[in-house]
């Protein structure tokens, strides 16, 4: 099917309104949508606190009688399933009178896959879909994640110096990083549902593990422990990196032992690793045994899909290569 020129535009607009869903939509998927006319947005809608309403919901709310004829570009496939807490939005999308529907992810859900497309091509609405597959599932990994492989999106922190290490000897760190560094690792916990740290992390620094940025103290992440013991009032305690079951998205935080547990369990999906411009020389290093038996099988694992400087510190986000 042919796509018009301004698609993708369109459709990368769709795909970053619905990063503002992620963590609080949750447990129904971050999806964003725009409703474009004549070369005009008419309205704009991401998926709210709690799942409801979605996206097309709030877009068309927001667009009333400008919708009959209009485009909608969907980070997602319109779901093709009512519930009591809501009608079907391919169905919406139908009442509304909306020409055209752009799609990028059909989806995994078995109740809509491919059923909200059908749907709308019954009702003699034109469906483009396939367009930045990618880019939609990369935002709306934590619940791809979750949906289709039954386990949470783990990204996993590390600041270290040049040479590697997170701490002095005696266990000093802070600061590593500088404020900018400090700041974006904010904005990632408010990103996640949870956040995890190690039995010596909470013992060595007390972290308060919350959202420090003006607007977005409400978005701090559930506390985990990762340790075989008792969590303290305020913490749950987490036996393994496996044992994580009931959120989507998790970030783990600190210190060598849970980083390396992770990346030992193969749990890490995303590694933010800030560097700051220091050397420390003998100090703790970032991480410890990761079970590597060769040094062949360490390549090939990850991908650098962003790196920027933030203030003096430089950031580089490497994406786990897995197949399939």
């Amino acid at each position: 099917m042919q796509r018009g020129p301004a698609d993708a535009d369109w459709m990368a607009v769709a795909i970053a309104l619905s990063r503002r869903g992620r963590p609080v939509s949750a447990p129904n998927p971050n999806v964003g949508c725009l409703i474009v006319k004549e070369g005009k947005v008419v309205a704009r809608g991401w998926t709210q606190p709690g799942g409801r309403p979605h996206a097309e919901a709030m877009a068309l709310g927001v667009a009333g009688d400008a919708a009959r004829g209009a485009t909608a570009y969907v980070s997602l496939e319109p779901c093709a399933h009512a519930s009591p807490r809501g009608p079907a939005c391919s169905d919406s999308l139908i009442a509304a009178g909306i020409a055209r529907v752009v799609i990028a992810a059909q989806d995994p859900d078995p109740r809509t896959d491919g059923n909200g497309i059908a749907r709308l091509q019954a009702a003699g609405i034109e469906v483009v879909f396939n367009m930045l597959p990618a880019e939609a599932r990369a935002v709306m990994a934590p619940w791809w994640t979750r949906h289709t492989e039954g386990r949470p999106f783990v990204t996993l922190k590390l600041a270290t110096s040049l040479d590697g290490c997170i701490a002095r000897a005696d266990g000093s760190s802070r600061w590593i990083t500088g404020d900018r560094a400090r700041a974006h690792g904010h904005l990632e916990r408010a990103s996640h549902q949870a956040i995890l740290v190690g039995r010596g992390t909470l013992a060595a620094d007390a972290p308060r593990l919350d959202v420090r940025l003006s607007g977005l103290e409400d978005r701090s992440p559930k506390k985990l422990l990762l340790t075989t013991g008792e969590a303290p009032e305020g913490w749950t305690a987490i036996a393994s990196p496996q044992a994580i079951d009931d959120v989507d998205s998790v970030l783990v935080e600190g210190g060598a032992g849970a980083a390396s547990a992770f990346l030992a369990a193969d749990r890490v999906d995303r590694l933010l690793l800030y560097r700051a411009p220091i050397l420390i020389g003998r100090g703790k290093p970032a991480l410890a045994d990761i079970g590597l038996a060769d040094l062949a099988d360490a390549h090939g694992r990850w991908r650098l899909s962003d790196s920027r400087m933030l203030g003096s510190d430089r950031l580089d986000v490497y994406e786990r290569a897995r197949e399939g």
